[in-house]
């Protein structure tokens, strides 16, 4: 009997050859080598099925079971799903001054496939965020973040979960965000229209005096120029009222 497991995605194709009762090891994929064989004790029964070890993310794909012999083929899905998840990370960021908000960021590594990522209020309503950011490793495992800007309307009490839908794999984790860091960002928001209307008055004042002072400027111009014509005015009557006094 001749038994063929293969990935049509891959060069060469063979994860397992099996034919005239051996594994012909030197047809298989290089990547497969020592990690593929068969329950050999259960072919008698009709167990053909592949047993695969050491089973990593690039395993993922569809796979092709034929037995040529009687021209008979069946196809399977492997979804790797990893087991060394972490447990979602939330740290505090700061402070969102334009929302008067509580920046949260939550983190969360070793998945596999890609996964999802959400943010929740105390309630389980969902929350709004950026875009998470997925990188994937070397190890073809994904690393997920997000970053959330959570106001005094919410909750104090935030859910991070990290998920994967196809694998019903989930993870979460809660943070309480105490009322004092709402506090301090009301306060700095305070501060900050305080300052600004001081700012805004003392600009005020200042053009205020210095209009007063162009002001005063322009009036002392005008008021030497009149004092001199009199002056000039007085200093010719004088004369005349010395000669009428002579005559």
């Amino acid at each position: 009997m001749t038994l063929e497991w293969t990935r049509p995605d891959l060069d060469p194709r063979f994860v397992f050859l099996w034919r005239a009762g051996q594994d012909l090891i030197n047809m298989k994929n290089p990547s497969y080598k020592g990690r593929s064989s068969l329950f050999t004790d259960e072919l008698k029964h009709g167990n053909i099925s592949l047993k695969l070890c050491k089973v990593k993310p690039a395993d993922e794909g569809r796979y092709r079971c034929h037995i040529p012999d009687k021209n008979e083929e069946a196809f399977i899905d492997l979804v790797v799903a990893s087991s060394a998840v972490s447990s979602p990370v939330i740290s505090l960021e700061g402070i969102d001054r334009d929302k008067t908000g509580v920046m949260l960021e939550c983190k969360s590594e070793g998945w596999h496939p890609k996964p999802e990522l959400l943010w929740l209020d105390g309630e389980g309503n969902l929350l709004s965020a950026g875009p998470a950011e997925t990188l994937r490793g070397p190890d073809d495992l994904y690393t997920v973040s997000s970053r959330v800007t959570v106001e005094k309307r919410h909750s104090n009490n935030i859910t991070c979960r990290v998920q994967q839908r196809n694998t019903n794999q989930s993870r979460e984790s809660h943070k309480h965000v105490p009322d004092e860091h709402f506090q301090l960002n009301s306060s700095s928001a305070a501060a900050i229209i305080i300052g600004v209307v001081v700012s805004l008055a003392l600009s005020i004042i200042l053009i205020l005096i210095g209009v007063f002072f162009i002001w005063r400027r322009n009036k002392t111009n005008v008021w030497k120029p009149h004092c001199l014509q009199k002056k000039q005015e007085t200093t010719k009557t004088e004369p005349d009222q010395e000669q009428e006094t002579l005559m």
